[in-house]
């Protein structure tokens, strides 16, 4: 946690101001210990958040244990919210992730923040210490290997963190999901060992009886393809396949910390795809709790089915008037927008633009993937009342669609973090090789806002 300054003798002080410069240039100060930090010309609140994490890294690199932010000057330009996004931008750039091995790493460097501290002041970095802990929380569920985060284990995580935070939870377990007809959900579940758990977390912080928005998270934890067998190079990162529940998870977490006043229901359908004696098979057609039948093209298109049920729940048996998926739904999403922006589809443009807005503050990006009706004929089925994968391409686009299918009416945004989900090679200074965290702030700031 960063706060501000009482007393502190740090190693190093990290100025930030507007300069002539080119953005992010770190340099010595003329006082030992000191690294200025040029924010460019025209600075924003994403500039600063990465000119905070490239000061903390530069620190670190530099074997310094203790740092002074001084945000004077942010503050002066972009007020609160500015001291905010410094405090993100440092915290984040210091994320590890969990280990089990003898090798922990550097300790973290000690931070505090110098800045007018006002009412103002004290809770927007409250709030940004929050947002930071949820995006950690989030990046250290997608770092968790399969064999140590089993659906079991992913539901026990995840609601000892709901509940510590005031969350209502259930997890809804095989024998009741049958009775609730979620075929869908229980063919790809049902394929490991390690059963299904839908996971639904409920913080009730606004108008007793208003109707929640719901936010659904695929929770794959680990996707071997099924039969339709992913090729071995493409299955080693595939314990990241619970990428939107962990995003939702940390969202829901973070607006209860906040106490925003709004109603909000996380579903996290969570399940492995493996391969067992009556594992489902391309060409099968099975249900739902729509009542939709699904002619099965590939098994490896098996996160919107599980998806559509969670949806489906979500209407059916949470009244939620408004629904946001999020999952690492596609292939074609990377090729298509890279590892810096997640694909989007809406059937409701005062939805989406929300959604645009709650990007914005966040520093995420989304691209809005068209819907024209020729894509629809895409996933129709002479068997069933819908094909779960694409008879010609456009795999990410038809995926949205698909899973519109069973929103109907609803308002409803759909977001393909496949691409931002994890990196290799860090793109952002607050970023780490694998888990980024994404999709926590902008869900969080899309709920606290509506």
């Amino acid at each position: 946690m960063i706060t501000f300054a009482k007393e502190m003798s740090p190693d190093w002080v990290l100025t930030f101001a507007e300069g002539e410069e080119k953005a992010l240039d770190v340099r010595p100060g003329e006082e030992a210990r000191t690294l200025r930090v040029s924010l460019g010309r025209e600075p924003d609140l994403e500039l600063v958040r990465r000119a905070a994490a490239k000061a903390l890294r530069t620190v670190a690199q530099l074997g310094g244990g203790s740092a002074l932010l001084q945000g004077g000057e942010v503050y002066e330009r972009l007020g609160a919210e500015g001291l905010a996004a410094l405090v993100q931008g440092a915290r984040l750039a210091q994320y590890k992730a969990p280990t089990w091995g003898a090798d922990k790493g550097p300790e973290a460097v000690a931070c505090a923040l110098e800045a007018p501290e006002t009412g103002e002041t004290q809770a927007a970095v409250a709030e940004a210490n929050i947002l930071a802990d949820a995006v950690c929380f989030a990046r250290d569920l997608v770092n968790t290997p399969a064999s140590h985060l089993t659906p079991a284990e992913l539901a026990r995580r995840v609601a000892e963190a709901a509940v510590e935070a005031g969350v209502e939870t259930q997890i809804v377990e095989e024998d009741e999901a049958r009775a609730l007809g979620m075929d869908a959900f229980l063919a790809v579940g049902t394929s490991s060992a390690n059963r299904p758990r839908l996971i639904i977390l409920r913080w009730r912080g606004g108008e007793p009886g208003q109707a929640p928005i719901a936010l659904v998270g695929k929770g794959v934890t680990f996707d071997s393809g099924g039969y339709s067998l992913k090729p071995a190079s493409s299955m080693r990162e595939m314990f990241t396949d619970m990428a939107g529940g962990a995003a939702v998870a940390g969202a829901i977490v973070a607006l209860a910390r906040q106490k925003a006043p709004v109603n909000v229901t996380a579903l996290i359908p969570a399940v492995e795809n493996r391969i067992s004696p009556d594992s489902f098979l391309p060409g099968d057609v099975i249900g739902s709790m729509s009542g939709k039948t699904i002619e099965i093209g590939t098994t490896d298109a098996e996160g919107r089915l599980i998806l559509a049920d969670a949806i489906t729940y979500a209407i059916e048996k949470e009244g939620a008037a408004k629904v946001v998926d999020i999952a690492t739904l596609t292939g074609a999403i990377v090729r298509m927008l890279g590892y810096s922006t997640a694909g989007a589809m809406a059937n409701d443009d005062a939805l989406y633009g929300e959604l645009q807005r709650a990007a914005g503050q966040a520093g995420e990006r989304y691209w809005r993937m068209p819907d024209y009706p020729e894509y629809r004929e895409l996933i129709k089925s002479s068997a069933a009342d819908l094909y779960n994968s694409s008879w010609d391409g456009c795999g990410a686009i038809t995926a949205g669609l698909f899973l519109g299918a069973f929103a109907g009416e609803t308002p409803w945004v759909h977001l393909d973090i496949a691409g931002t989900a994890r990196v290799n090679k860090p793109i952002w200074p607050y970023q780490s090789k694998g888990a980024t965290g994404a999709g926590v702030t902008t869900l969080y700031h899309l709920c606290k806002n509506c």
